[in-house]
């Protein structure tokens, strides 16, 4: 029997706290579920933003192994490598980097918070 509406947005809901927190394993048990790898917020943030803006590397690699989208902006037009220089994750920057991460996408974009953070070498390949 499927999920009704409310049911559905507990899920996403229960999947967003655990991407927030890093719980990589748990997390990707809802995905081994048929939770898609990009499923979003209201906020239109999805699992990967979250996580690459709460430093969770091992979540992060997690889901871009599954196939998340890298360049999925939330409802403020923030990408998740922008938020990851803006953090100072330096680690998760070089993830989505070499996921493919669209370095110009965004508001700002990853190349201008890094200019704004010092952090301009994290973008050179």
């Amino acid at each position: 029997m499927p999920l009704n509406e409310e049911q559905t947005q507990r899920v996403i809901d229960i999947a967003m706290d655990l991407s927030r927190e890093g719980k990589a394993g748990e997390l990707a048990e809802f995905l081994d579920h048929g939770l898609p790898v990009d499923v979003a917020d209201g906020d239109r943030n999805t699992l990967l933003m979250l996580a690459a803006y709460h430093g969770h590397e091992e979540t992060v690699g997690m889901l871009l192994e599954r196939g998340a989208d890298p360049d999925i902006r939330n409802a403020r037009d923030q990408s998740p490598i922008a938020g990851a220089l803006f953090k100072g994750e330096d680690a998760i920057v070089a993830r989505l980097l070499a996921a493919g991460a669209d370095l110009d996408a965004g508001t700002p974009s990853a190349r201008d918070a890094a200019r704004m953070f010092g952090r301009e070498h994290l973008l050179e390949q």
